[in-house]
This record gives C-alpha cells, structure tokens and sequence, in this order.
C-alpha cells in the first residue's frame, strides 16, 4: 500500500527526496565518519530501503529549506552530528525528577486526525526548581521532543499538535537560567527537528504576549502563522475542540473553573503588568517567536 504522504508530494519534492536518498552514505560518511546505515527515529537512512518512511522523513528536510537540496543535505549532516554529539540516542533511558518536570510537560491524547498532542506550561513554574541546571532542563525538554518523535509513524501521521500554556506568566522576572534553557531549547528545536509541528495552540496568552505577537506576525513566514492559534480566553475549550476532542483532552481544560480561573488570572495580569510594561524595554517570548524551520 502506498504511503499516503508520499503520494502528496509535489514533482519537485520527490525529485529532491530521491537525491537525498541517494547521498544518503555520503552524508552518513560526513556525519558520522562510516557509511553504516544509522537509524533516524526508528527510519533505518538506507538509501537501498524500499520503506516509504524514508521518503517521508527525508522529505521534511527538505521543506524545512524551502526545497534547496544542498541546504536540507547540510541540515542533515548538521542533524546527524548534533545527535551523536548530544548523545541524543541516550535521551529515552534517561531519567528526571518526575515532581519538577512532569506538571510543566506532556503528552496526552491525540487530536481528530490521529497526532499525538504535546502541552506545555509557561506560567506558575518554579523557576529556582526548574532552571537550576541548564543542561539538566535542556535534556528533558528535548528527551519530551523525542517521545513525541516516537510516536509519529509517517505512515498514519507525520506531524504533532503543541498547545503552550501561558497561564500565570509573567513578563518580568524570567531568570538568566531561564533565558538561557529557553533559547538553547528553540535553536535546537529549529535545527534538528524539522516540519514536525502541524499545529500550535497559545492558550491562557496574557495581554502582553498578544502584543508581542501582533508585533512580530509580519515577520514570520506565511507557512509558520498557518500553524499557529491563539486561543482567546472566553473561547479557549471551544477553541481546542475545533482540533481535538473534549474526550482527548487533559481534565484542566474541561471544567467550568478552569476557564473562569483563565479569565480571571488574565484579568489580574493586566491589571498588575500593565503600567510596568509602558517602561519595560519590549523582548519577545522565545516560544511566540519559534518557527518551524
């Protein structure tokens, strides 16, 4: 049976896909000093395989460079490196402390069309607790990554639903550990992890980080703005349901006092944040900034 992704694409990706392919022991050889054949999230990268989650996986390089073969060959090598460097094979038998880490991310359910869905929380977190170490928190946020990966078959679903939760975030008082885990966080995001992200919700998004938002839009490719949905307050169960059925979502955002808590907190935040934001200098959240390049 053929792949149903495969079939989608365009004259041009599946020209670009059976180069890639080809070079594959070359760009194996650059990567990782030996043609062996590596596995890439459970896709052996043989250009001899007659898998079609090849073509598919391979794909998503390539139109994570807008179509241009040496750019998605280099961002492979590049890929490749990073995961032997970051020992990123290692990160599935890894272990965190579950009371830190387990409230601000997870995996739960899966929307209409069978993706998984992946919630993050940006406000109420414990920043001394959960930014002690970098590297520590860098891990975990990419080990997530890699559970989500593992679950997307490229045969039924190739992508993943994200929904960022920014209840109780504030603009001020991000600490440098923060900063510093967040950025790290994105840019490996951006380089190793392409064209995964199918949709991004923005729930419980203060007044600021709407501005922000509206700030920088025209900045970001048109592809990338397709992706993302803020949720407005009022609307935010309505919203998600569009995309993911009541039954599949997480019980906090089902009940009545979520929702009037939601509109309540976002009303405080304004109230408190307001007048300091007229004197702060205006620095966008990382996460309203990503792109899935």
């Amino acid at each position: 049976m053929a792949n149903p992704f495969v079939e989608k694409f365009t004259p041009e990706e599946a020209q670009a896909v059976a180069k890639l392919k080809t070079d594959l022991p070359e760009i194996l050889e650059e990567a990782h000093g030996s043609k062996d054949v590596y596995t890439l999230w459970s896709v052996p990268l043989d250009k001899e395989s007659t898998d079609q989650r090849l073509e598919v996986l391979l794909v998503k390089f390539i139109r994570a460079r807008d179509l241009s073969l040496p750019a998605a060959r280099k961002m492979l090598v590049d890929t490749l490196k990073w995961r032997k460097e970051f020992y990123a094979d290692n990160l599935l038998s890894e272990s965190f402390d579950e009371a830190v880490f387990n409230p601000i991310g997870y995996i739960h359910g899966h929307d209409k069309q069978g993706r998984l869905v992946c919630y993050n929380f940006y406000g109420e977190l414990d920043q001394d607790k959960v930014f002690a170490d970098v590297e520590t928190f860098v891990r975990w946020r990419v080990q997530l990554m890699e559970k989500c990966v593992q679950e997307i078959d490229f045969v039924k679903v190739d992508a993943m639903i994200q929904v960022h939760d920014y209840k109780g975030a504030s603009m001020l008082g991000r600490s440098s550990n923060a900063k510093q885990a967040t950025k790290q966080v994105i840019q490996i995001m951006k380089d190793n992890y392409p064209e995964f992200l199918a949709i991004k919700f923005f729930v419980n998004v203060p007044w600021w980080g709407s501005k922000i938002f509206t700030l920088i839009k025209p900045m970001l490719p048109e592809a990338t703005i397709k992706k993302f949905v803020v949720c407005a307050n009022d609307q935010l169960l309505a919203t998600l349901e569009k995309t993911i059925d009541r039954g599949e979502l997480p019980k906090v955002y089902v009940g009545d006092t979520y929702k009037v808590g939601s509109v309540l907190a976002a009303i405080q935040a304004s109230r408190e944040e307001k007048d300091a934001f007229q004197h702060q200098e205006l620095i966008s959240e990382p996460e309203l900034t990503e792109t899935d390049k």
